[in-house]
């Protein structure tokens, strides 16, 4: 199987569950269960996102450059500071840093 069959077979999985979510009846979405299991589902998918690509290269566990500027994008969130506001000095973060390495 190749790259392309493999993310073609990706899209169209991916697309299927979308569209079983309009299927879904409304007050399934409304019971108080439902609602906060996907809210910390939500929460728990982006940690794992966050761990991946901010601690990970390959199949190793690194700490470099992309540490700090989570610290400091953590710190500014926390600020309530713009998502552009750091997003863009998170990146300078890690410029700054793996330039002077």
């Amino acid at each position: 199987m190749n790259l392309t069959t493999v993310v073609v077979l990706a899209s169209i999985a991916v697309y299927s569950w979308k569209l079983i979510g309009y299927l879904v009846p409304q007050n399934v979405l409304k019971h108080p269960g439902v609602s906060r299991t996907a809210g910390l589902l939500t929460v728990a998918l982006l940690a794992a996102l966050l761990a991946v690509q901010g601690f990970t290269s390959g199949k190793n566990v690194e700490f470099d450059e992309r540490v700090p500027a989570l610290v400091v994008a953590g710190l500014l969130l926390s600020f309530r500071t713009p998502f552009i506001v750091v997003v863009l000095t998170a990146a300078a973060v890690t410029a700054a840093l793996r330039y002077l390495n």
